[in-house]
């Protein structure tokens, strides 16, 4: 279940402040600098979203033997590091920022450098992966032939993630989904011999002749807030995954944030449409949260002892149905599951699913999609969307995941999950519940727990309508 993130790091540093004047030397703006943020930029960034969310993660890449190094690994505090002597000054990319706005950017130690070596123990750490992302910054590693013999090898087993760059190496063949932005991707075609197809749809072109060349079984093309495209080899048309709309100002991290949200997404089973949409949401999440300028610090160096303090990421379980199943499953726990439509949370649910939670070692929802609803309840039905209805009962105690599911019976999604324990309330007491024989037959058991009469959703539903 482990993810491992292979590629370039880089030391970022933001020096944030005001401007309200001119230079007397220059006509150029004086910042006031009030903020200095570090953090580990490029592959390590990845990893590092990993692990505050809660995921095994491990990084592979080759550190220098410097104090920019020194930071890159108190920075990455919670990954499991394994990294090579690069040979070289570590490189440092240094943003000012005046407001929310870019002044200029010093990059220290940037220029290309030859094909790292890699060790044995990073090649031993990329084979035991359940999900790779190569994150390509440009620097060499992905170019090494020994680390690209192992990911050929892996392209038929394990699903790998390429997110590639300009200087970078062409993915292997054989990999899951290659994820360039559509600059890259124009890029990557015009530095070909066909240059860039005419097209309606530029991003659909590129990705056809990107999926032909990589080989890669598809290619997701990103654009920024107009959402994504996506190819997949024996498709004759692409697929576009549209992103939802927010105000975001720096864009720096969201096609990280996207990498590792396909890495978990697949990871849990997903196919690939469904995990490209899940990314592409995740990512304008991000940056709707603020980006990179929202992630928790870690410990800088201490300068008294010359060395870091590295403080791990508490470990936070995760709320992904299919992984949180399967964790509790390996570490010997029951898994239960209920579901519903749980449109307008009552008193009668939370005593049910409290009562539901105590029959394991965790609880996920099953949650009807407001389609679903809408088939079940009737037009004016469901009075509070999806999310928002995830997001209450996510927010209850006794509530570890939910899973939505857009049919109109669950059996789908309890096929995926395949839970221990299936719950219902006490109004099916006495009558055998419809999913029975789909969760007996991998061993499941069905269980009501206790009804609450005079506390319904429609009821409630009722009131505030005789009121508005």
């Amino acid at each position: 279940m482990r993810i491992v993130v292979v590629g370039d790091v880089m030391l970022d540093v933001d020096l944030s402040g005001e401007a309200t004047r001119l230079s007397p030397d220059a006509p150029v703006p004086v910042v006031d600098v009030s903020g200095v943020r570090r953090r580990a930029g490029g592959a390590g960034l990845v990893a590092r979203m990993l692990a505050q969310d809660g995921w095994p993660v491990t990084l592979v890449t080759v550190l220098g033997d410097d104090d920019a190094g020194n930071q890159l690994r108190a920075h990455l505090a919670g990954v499991r590091l394994v990294a090579g002597a690069s040979g070289y000054p570590s490189p440092v990319k240094t943003r000012v920022r005046a407001g929310s706005h870019a002044v200029v950017r010093f990059d220290q130690g940037c220029e290309k450098t030859p094909v790292p070596d890699v060790s044995p123990a990073m090649l031993r750490a990329v084979e035991k992966a359940g999900v790779v992302i190569v994150a390509d910054y440009g620097r060499g590693l992905a170019a090494n032939q020994q680390l690209r013999d192992v990911l050929a090898r892996l392209a038929g087993t394990v699903p790998i993630i390429w997110d590639p760059h300009p200087s970078g190496p062409e993915p292997v063949p054989g990999i899951a989904v290659v994820t360039p932005n559509i600059s890259e991707a124009t890029k990557a075609v015009q530095s070909g011999a066909g240059g860039v197809p005419d097209s309606d749809d530029p991003a659909a072109a590129v990705a056809e002749v990107l999926l032909q060349r990589w080989r890669s079984q598809a290619v997701l093309v990103t654009k920024g807030e107009e959402g994504a495209v996506l190819l997949q080899q024996g498709e004759a048309a692409s697929h576009a995954v549209p992103a939802p709309r927010v105000e975001a100002g720096d864009p720096c991290g969201a096609g990280d944030r996207l990498a590792a949200s396909l890495a978990v997404h697949l990871l849990a089973g997903r196919d690939l449409p469904e995990a490209a949409a899940l990314a592409v949401h995740d990512a304008a999440d991000f940056l709707a949260a603020g980006g990179v300028s929202a992630l928790p610090e870690t410990d800088e160096p201490d300068a008294a002892a010359g060395s870091p303090r590295p403080t791990p990421a508490p470990a936070r379980r995760t709320t992904e149905p299919l992984l949180l199943a399967r964790s509790v499953r390996e570490s010997g726990g029951k898994v239960v599951a209920t579901g519903g439509c749980f449109d307008l949370i009552h008193a009668g649910h939370i005593r049910s699913l409290a009562a539901a939670r105590e029959l394991g070692d965790c609880l996920i929802v099953c949650l009807n999609s407001d389609d679903s609803v809408r088939r079940l309840k009737g037009p004016e039905r469901p009075i509070i969307g999806q999310h928002d209805r995830a997001e209450l009962l996510l927010a209850m105690e006794c509530v570890d995941a939910v899973m939505v599911f857009d049919e109109d019976t669950p059996e789908a999604a309890l096929d995926r999950l395949r839970p221990d324990i299936w719950v219902k309330g006490g109004d099916y007491k006495g009558a055998r519940l419809p999913e029975a024989d789909l969760v007996e037959s991998w061993g499941g058991r069905c269980l009501t727990v206790p009804f609450h009469p005079a506390r319904s959703t429609t009821g409630l539903a009722d009131a505030l309508a005789k009121v508005s």
